[in-house]
């Protein structure tokens, strides 16, 4: 998977279309990421010990990433990330700039 944790992302499919994010985890068996404030949903929770009322939570959810786009720090664009070799590393790149990232 080529998203990791602190990466900057765009949502451009769903409800969340045109809202910016941080990665905040990355679940790369299910290729899904969590993003801070981003696909919210609640959730009923009956009354327990934690809670004695009980009431609705809001708790975000995990996004597909087919659904995201990285957002390059240095030209500021939309881009799909490539990948570059430098000797044994493995660099990810911009494919609009071609900065490292």
């Amino acid at each position: 998977m080529k998203f990791k944790k602190g990466d900057k992302i765009r949502v451009f499919v769903g409800k969340d279309k045109g809202r910016e994010g941080k990665i905040e985890k990355v679940y790369s068996k299910m290729s899904k990421v969590l993003i801070v404030g981003i696909n919210i949903y609640k959730k009923h929770i009956k009354k327990n010990e934690k809670m004695p009322k009980g009431g609705i939570v809001e708790l975000p959810r995990p996004m597909d990433v087919s659904k995201l786009m990285f957002i390059c720090p240095k030209c500021k664009a939309d881009v799909k990330l490539g990948y570059k070799f430098i000797g044994q590393k493995k660099l990810r790149i911009c494919r609009k700039c071609a900065a490292e990232v």
